[in-house]
């Protein structure tokens, strides 16, 4: 199974499929799914998601409910994205692409 892992190791981003896992726009018959795993605080969110597009410069903030757990993160572009990622008084960072559908 295909995964992130946060700059600081305080969170992994894990990815439901293997070629071109998350597109953006988001495909009709496809979600982009994210299982979010936190080393430290996993039950305290919840998970919140600034993500910026490095080609555009575009800033977007996403939620995940609850915890750090699964969730569906469409964004509007595709492209490399920088995610600053915080829960629970926690933070780090990773980045993921997105290709074009």
């Amino acid at each position: 199974m295909p995964y992130v892992l946060g700059d600081h190791g305080d969170i992994a981003a894990i990815l439901w499929d293997t070629h071109h896992p998350l597109v953006a726009p988001p495909a009709a018959d496809k979600n982009n799914k994210i299982l979010w795993v936190a080393r430290v605080g996993a039950d305290e969110g919840p998970l919140l998601i600034r993500a910026t597009s490095a080609d555009a410069g575009r800033t977007v903030t996403r939620t995940v409910d609850g915890a750090p757990g699964p969730s569906i993160i469409d964004l509007p572009s595709p492209g490399c994205w920088s995610f600053e990622l915080s829960w629970g008084g926690r933070r780090d960072h990773l980045m993921l692409g997105y290709a074009a559908r």
